[in-house]
Order: C-alpha cells, then structure tokens, then sequence
C-alpha cells in the first residue's frame, strides 16, 4: 500500500488536496494519505497532524508574531514525515511553509511534488533556482508556468486550473432568490473579502462603504457574502451592521446558486476572481495589504496585472483596484458602471469566457485527474 503525505496551508489548498485525494483513490483505491489540512481534506478520509488554520497567515508584518508557533509545527511535521517514510510528499501551495518542509526532509530522498506554482514568474524569478533543488516535480495551474520552470531543470506539469472543477458555474439563480425573497427588480452584489484573517480586517470595510454608496445610486441592491472557513465569524460579524444588510450563506451550493443570480461582484483578488468570472459575472477586482508589506512588493512586482484574468489576456479585463487605488468611491464608481451599463458588463463576461478556456488542462479530463496522474507518476517510476 502506498503512502502519499499531503500538506496545505489555507482553505484554497485543503480544497484543492481533498479533490487530489479522491482522484487518487479513483486511480489507486489503496492508496493511504496522511498530512495535514483542512476540512475539505478531513472529509475526504485524512487526519491532520494539527489543524490547518495555524497556518493560515499572510503579510510580512501578519507573520513575524507567530514565527515562533510555525516554527514548533514545522518541526513537528517534518519528525512525522521522517517517522512514517511516505512514498511520496505534496505540498499544496503555501509556499512558506511548504517549502521550508521541502528543503528539511530533501536528505530522506522521498519524492517530493509541490502543486501550485509559486507565482516567483510575478515578483521573484531568482528563486526558481532554489525551488528547482526542493521539488522532483511542480505542478502548474497557468498554461505559460511550465516554460519559464523547466528553464530552471524543474520537470513542471501544466495540469489545469481547479476553479473549473468548483462548479462556479452550474448555480440556480431562481432558486436562490426564491430562497431569500429577492424580488426580481433587486440587483445581487457578490462580496467576496478573502479567506484569511488578516484580508478580511482590511477588505470589508471597504468593500462595505463602496456598496453604500453604490446603492444611493442603484437602488434594490442586495449584497452576498459567502462564509467559509476559520474567518466566518469575522466575517459575518464585520458585515452585520451594513446598508443594505447584507444575506450571508455558508453552503458551496449556495454560494454557487448566488453566483448565477448575481449582477455583479466585489472581489478580493486571488482564486475567487476566476470563480466569479467563470460563472460569467463581471466582477471588480480589489486589494490591500499592509502598507509596509505593500512598499517592499511594490518593489519586486514584475508583472503588469494582479488577476489571473488580466494576466492571461494581457489585458484589463477586469477592473483592478489595488492598495491605495482601492476606495470606496472608485469602487463605487466602477460597480454602479457594471450595474447601469449592460454593454460594459456583457464585453467584460465575453472577454473573461475566452481568458477561462485556456485554463483546461491539455489532454481532456478534469485538473484534480491530471495532478493525480502525475503524483501517481513517480510512485511507479
């Protein structure tokens, strides 16, 4: 029986290991799986050696407090891998911590893959070198990541983008508002903030704002805002007070029914802007971090666009409202343009659709079926 370790970091990768590990076990049903995650991975048979959330940190200044409690897990994690000897290790994403386990257990000589490409290409292309020593194979989510990492001697796999397996766009809109009574003259704003901490103390009220002043513009309007995760409670708790009062929902269905009955979207940059788009929403696209972390990134950026969409197009395609770009009033703006102005909005979902069509992995199959096939690879090699 083979014993594969899984590692993710945040609530993206516990999602993405869950759909690896069931795709596993349709390959190879004796497969066991240890590691660590979230959830999503729970519920698809693996036991954490600690909960995921602990690792859920983003920022510069967000980290330098906990440095010492991810230290002690880090050392706790690389001891179990030693212990248990895995026939192979992935780490999903979370390149901080993920990384650092590569480098440590490099010596056992256990096949190591890393799914997710640190996105280095954007801001840091010297530590592709490095990222060659610590991974057997990377597994890539843009179809232009492989060439620039093979450049390096890393066998990198492009094997698709997951957001086309979350089912985005297979929502029910009628049904959803029938389920909130939403009359059919209301407009539905996605308002999507982030999945850590530290991205939702700062996003929501902005965003909050923004939809305030939106609506002394278009009237009817009727904010969604998802929950998921360990920042649940923040975030419902940090939307409770707006106006208009937003409807918070907990179930994925849900959240995909909210989709299609959405006219538009207030969206933190990241893996939820694919989703919004892939569901055919024109969306905006808004992020801050701290600003301290923000001046030393400012620096190291080396691409012209913060979402994918855009980076893919080589076009603004969607909106981007970045750190101090990113206001009420010019969110605002933006978002009574989308709700007012049908063409706007119909040329952004058009240009989105085709960005979204290069993100199918080669060869037909779903991306969890083809990150498996290549774990599975070197378990046969």
């Amino acid at each position: 029986m083979s014993l594969i370790y899984l590692i993710a970091g945040e609530s993206s990768g516990d999602v993405l290991g869950a759909r690896l590990l069931a795709a596993l076990r349709r390959a190879r049903p004796g497969i066991e799986a240890v590691g660590i995650g979230g959830d999503r991975m729970a519920e698809a048979g693996l036991t954490s050696l600690f909960p995921m959330r602990e690792l859920a940190l983003m920022g510069l200044l967000e980290v330098l407090p906990k440095l010492r409690a991810l230290s002690r897990r880090l050392d706790q994690t690389v001891a179990d891998i030693t212990a248990r000897r895995p026939s192979v290790v992935v780490t999903i994403d979370s390149p901080g911590f993920c990384l650092r386990i590569a480098e440590r257990i490099r010596p056992l000589g256990i096949p190591i893959v890393h799914y997710v490409a640190p996105q280095v290409w954007g801001w840091r292309p010297g530590r592709v070198k490095h990222i060659a020593k610590l991974a057997d194979r990377l597994l890539c989510l843009l179809p232009f990541e492989p060439a620039f990492f093979r450049a390096a001697g890393l066998d990198a796999r492009f094997v698709g983008h997951p957001v086309l397996e979350s089912g985005a766009d297979q929502g029910d809109a009628a049904r959803f508002r029938a389920r909130h009574g939403i009359a059919p003259e209301e407009r539905v704003v996605l308002v999507m903030p982030g999945s850590r901490r530290t991205e939702v103390s700062r996003m929501l009220p902005v965003f909050g704002e923004a939809l305030r002043l939106a609506a002394e513009r278009v009237p009817g309007l009727r904010p969604v805002v998802p929950l998921a995760g360990p920042v649940e409670q923040a975030v419902a708790a940090a939307a409770s007070g707006w106006s208009p009062a937003p409807i918070l929902i907990r179930d994925i269905g849900e959240k995909h029914d909210a989709f299609a009955a959405a006219a538009a979207g207030l969206i933190k940059s990241g893996t939820s802007s694919l989703e919004v788009a892939l569901a055919g929403v024109p969306l905006l696209v808004g992020y801050r971090v701290n600003p301290v972390t923000a001046a030393i990134v400012r620096r190291l950026v080396r691409v012209k666009y913060a979402s994918i969409v855009n980076l893919l197009a080589d076009a603004p395609v969607l909106p981007e409202f970045i750190q101090q770009d990113c206001t009420p009033p010019r969110l605002a703006e933006a978002l009574v343009g989308l709700l007012t102005d049908p063409e706007l909005a119909g040329a952004q979902i058009a240009a989105a659709a085709a960005v979204m069509d290069q993100l199918r992995p080669p060869g037909g199959g779903s991306p969890s079926e083809a990150a498996a096939a290549a774990v599975l690879e070197l378990l046969a090699a």
